[in-house]
């Protein structure tokens, strides 16, 4: 069964930061495109970053731009989303996403696989 799993999300206070993790289960992350979205209660699911297969290329949304970072460990079979000063507005469900499409950016549709998303809560 192939699969992603998130996890590393948690309650941190505003100004905090979290490292999310993204695995592959079943298959190799190496050779995917891989994306994160997130979802707030009452919202659309929102891309914020995405990286290229080699790991050379993110791009990231005006929301997150310089506080989160999006690398890849390709030995380690695992993508990690790095966030930092985190708001009240960062609180979401986040989900990573693979897809065999190298254009695939901030576009849900182009997605294979999908994880079953970690929750990230930023409160006092």
């Amino acid at each position: 069964q192939l699969h992603l799993v998130e996890s590393g999300g948690g309650l941190v206070q505003p100004g905090g930061s979290l490292r999310l993790s993204c695995a592959a289960s079943g298959f190799t992350l190496n050779d995917y495109f891989i994306g994160w979205f997130r979802q707030a209660p009452g919202k659309e699911r929102e891309g914020i970053s995405c990286i290229s297969v080699s790991g050379s290329s993110t791009m990231y949304a005006d929301s997150v731009k310089g506080r989160f970072t999006l690398s890849r460990d390709n030995a380690k079979n695992t993508v990690y989303l790095q966030m930092n000063s985190l708001k009240y507005e960062d609180t979401a469900v986040y989900y990573c996403a693979a897809s065999k499409y190298s254009g695939a950016y901030f576009h849900p549709g182009e997605y294979d696989y999908w994880g079953q998303g970690t929750q990230v809560t930023v409160s006092s």
